[in-house]
């Protein structure tokens, strides 16, 4: 696991340059050590986070620009500008961006577990994505998807 370095990562970069397109969101991680990772997210119109555990890690979200509906242990609301989403670990949640513009936001995790990992596997799956593919290699990094409500 990595150890953290000092030193500021600009805006607009991402750590080694690196940017993920994770189904058709834009994460820019900023910050990875074996207590924590952190990652810029921009959220297009439309796109959205389905409901998913994380069973290990707590999950915050602060919001910079839009909103972001908002699903916690079944129940909804929404975050905009200047909240703070708080996810703990074990509780389903999901994000969804309903709105007419891009929602960014900055996400962190403690402690890192294999999300970083995750997030190169899923990177440029595209919208094709098989859904079941996405929720096993989901699975074997620590994050659980929950199946979809008409499904239960």
């Amino acid at each position: 696991m990595p150890i953290m370095t000092a030193g500021v990562t600009k805006a607009n970069e991402g750590m080694d340059g690196i940017s993920w397109n994770i189904l058709g969101q834009i994460y820019v991680p900023k910050q990875h050590a074996e207590s924590s990772f952190s990652w810029h997210a921009t959220f297009p119109v439309g796109t959205f986070v389905p409901p998913h555990i994380h069973p290990t890690q707590e999950e915050f979200v602060y919001m910079l620009e839009g909103r972001l509906d908002v699903i916690l242990d079944g129940q909804e609301s929404h975050a905009e500008p200047g909240d703070l989403v708080r996810l703990p670990r074990g509780i389903p949640h999901g994000l969804f961006n309903r709105t007419d513009s891009d929602v960014k936001c900055y996400f962190w995790v403690s402690p890192a577990q294999r999300l970083y990992d995750l997030f190169w596997a899923l990177h440029n799956l595209g919208p094709t994505a098989d859904p079941a593919e996405v929720v096993a290699v989901s699975a074997q990094h620590e994050v659980d998807f929950l199946p979809p409500p008409d499904a239960e």
